[in-house]
């Protein structure tokens, strides 16, 4: 009889043996699928900017793992939460893609030469508690969805061209309004009408 039971514990002992594995493998491969995500959606950004001078030339996508690129900080499950992009004489436009970059926190992509509208999917960074796209030559409206994302409490959005209202609901409530500076067609509040007394400019102080 024990022979027996024997024989029965045994395959019983290999599935469970299997089974363990399969998680092993499973949970082992989730940081290498999130970090291939960030990957793809910072290769995403590089291939629509003109680099004249190769500041980006680390961004192998081959490599998938982009905590080795320079530029790029990555926390201990290999997750970029950091990009420090600024005076690289980069231009071209944001890709929505970098909205994929869920555990960012800091975005620094000032005084290049950015171009088009600041892509709305940005509203997804629930972890984004800095976001510097200063001395660009950004246009179009401030998205209405950067409202949504309560960690941030940095936002410097001046020396662009953006146009419209600045939003006054969310995050925006806290962001003072140095942060849209010196861009001529952004204005304080909804316009009622067309004159100009109700279309006062952002200035510097």
């Amino acid at each position: 009889m024990a022979l027996a039971a024997a024989t029965r514990i045994e395959p019983i002992a290999a599935a469970v043996l299997i089974i363990m594995a399969i998680v092993v493998v499973a949970s082992s491969s989730e940081p290498a699928a999130a970090a291939n995500k960030d990957a793809d959606a910072l290769t995403a950004l590089r291939n629509g900017l003109r680099d004249p001078d190769g500041a980006l030339a680390s961004w192998d996508a081959s490599l998938g793992n982009p905590c080795t690129w320079f530029y790029v900080t990555c926390d201990g499950s290999n997750r970029v939460i950091r990009l420090d992009l600024g005076k690289l004489k980069l231009s071209g436009p944001l890709a929505p893609e970098l909205g994929r970059l869920d555990q960012l926190q800091f975005m620094e992509i000032y005084e290049n030469d950015i171009q088009g509208r600041i892509p709305s999917e940005l509203g997804g960074l629930a972890n984004l508690v800095g976001l510097d796209l200063h001395g660009n030559r950004i246009s179009g409206p401030v998205p209405l969805a950067l409202g949504n994302i309560r960690s941030l409490k940095l936002l410097d959005l001046s020396s662009n061209d953006l146009c419209g209202t600045i939003p006054t609901s969310g995050a925006f409530k806290d962001i003072p309004p140095s942060s849209f500076a010196n861009n001529p067609r952004l204005h304080r509040g909804a316009p009622t009408n067309q004159t100009a007394r109700s279309m006062m400019p952002v200035r510097s102080a």
